[in-house]
């Protein structure tokens, strides 16, 4: 959701909010968390990568932002786990075990990315192609 709609939502506000909303009513049904920060910050950057889409979203770059914008919300969110979390060293190696554990998880992460990004995209493209007033030659 942040990915598309970085590359598609025209009020950059709005492409920020939409997803924020959505993690907002998450966390509040589910729970609210010390990571918080780090999440919400790993899909403002999501939404930056989006912006990188714009007027130019090719199969290929799309494969690159969702496999980068995985990559950075990995990175991000497991730096947040290791700083709050407690279960690791205030040390680079402590760090590198954070990162280490998060590995089997990264994978889901990914492919769930890619399965949704190949959604959401393609399901656009599909849209645009049927309905001439969505694809902005009008």
């Amino acid at each position: 959701m942040a990915l598309f709609g970085g590359a598609y939502v025209s009020d950059k506000r709005v492409a920020f909010l939409l997803p924020f909303l959505a993690l907002l009513l998450s966390d509040l049904l589910l729970g609210l968390h010390d990571t918080m920060l780090y999440v919400y910050g790993g899909f403002a950057l999501t939404v930056v990568i989006g912006f990188w889409l714009r007027n130019n979203t090719t199969t290929g770059r799309i494969a690159l932002a969702a496999t980068g914008a995985s990559v950075a919300f990995f990175v991000i969110t497991n730096f947040g786990a290791w700083l709050t979390s407690g279960l690791y060293p205030m040390t680079s190696d402590g760090l590198m075990q954070a990162y280490v554990a998060a590995i089997p998880f990264f994978q889901n992460t990914l492919l769930g990315n890619l399965f949704f990004t190949a959604l959401m995209f393609g399901g656009f493209a599909l849209l645009q192609r049927n309905v001439p007033s969505l694809s902005g030659n009008t």
